[in-house]
């Protein structure tokens, strides 16, 4: 199984978020996959507008599983992309089935705010998902849950990432958890199992120990950069590869 990870497209109606995102697009479409995977922060401002935007563009002949960031807006992430399905304020989790694997798909997101929580409801909803898989699960979701040393992001990222290590770590079925928010692409392990954070297509985070710059909010996106995506090779045998690669400006 092969699975291509991106995150963090911030479509929001203007045109460079739009560019990097069909640039992604269309490179994975000409890629042999079986689904591809968007870890949240779909729209900038979590407008239907948007949304209607990353219908249209984050389309494929294979699966395009998606889940919500602290940019993500429930209710117009429910009206345009889950046809209204759901409570409005309720968080959005979904299990989605790809070959012979599940995806977890956990809301973290805390409206109105950039940091991350899984909610108590998201808490038994995933560890009943474990428990009851006939399947090898990936977890996923927006908020990295452990620290990525770069200061301003990981100010934002899971609060309570112990009890997601306790569900984790205590399931046989749980191969991965994958997320997205950093926007930088990072390996590591979490509860024993690979944690993986895809790179951003809108900008790449600036790491603190490549500069000597004081980095803010105001200076640590790299607009410029090619966006990127994570690879994750799943085989028979259990093991997770994954490879990363950027994806370069067509030629004109």
């Amino acid at each position: 199984m092969i699975i291509a990870h991106i995150s963090d497209t911030h479509l929001d109606g203007g045109p460079r978020a739009l560019a990097r995102t069909r640039r992604v697009m269309r490179y994975l479409r000409g890629c042999r996959l079986d689904a591809i995977l968007v870890s949240g922060d779909l729209a900038d401002h979590g407008e239907v507008r948007e949304y209607e935007e990353v219908k249209a563009e984050l389309t494929a002949d294979v699966p395009v599983l998606m889940l919500p960031g602290n940019h993500d807006r429930r209710a117009a992430y429910r009206k345009v992309l889950l046809d209204g399905d759901g409570d409005g304020d309720a968080p959005i989790n979904q299990l989605h089935r790809v070959g012979d694997a599940l995806f977890a798909l956990c809301d973290s997101s805390i409206p109105g705010r950039d940091d991350g929580l899984l909610a108590p409801a998201t808490l038994t909803w995933l560890r009943g998902v474990l428990t009851e898989a006939d399947a090898p699960v990936f977890v996923g979701l927006h908020h990295h849950p452990i620290p990525m040393y770069n200061p301003l992001v990981d100010s934002i990222g899971l609060v309570n990432a112990y009890e997601l290590a306790a569900i984790v770590g205590g399931s046989a079925q749980a191969v991965a958890t994958l997320c997205g928010h950093t926007h930088a692409a990072a390996a590591a392990t979490f509860a024993g199992r690979p944690l993986i954070a895809a790179p951003g297509v809108v900008s790449t985070t600036r790491l603190p120990w490549t500069t000597d710059e004081d980095l803010a909010w105001t200076n640590t996106a790299d607009l410029d950069g090619d966006p990127g995506v994570a690879f994750h090779i799943f085989d028979a045998g259990g093991r997770l590869t994954t490879h990363f690669r950027s994806v370069p400006a067509e030629k004109a």
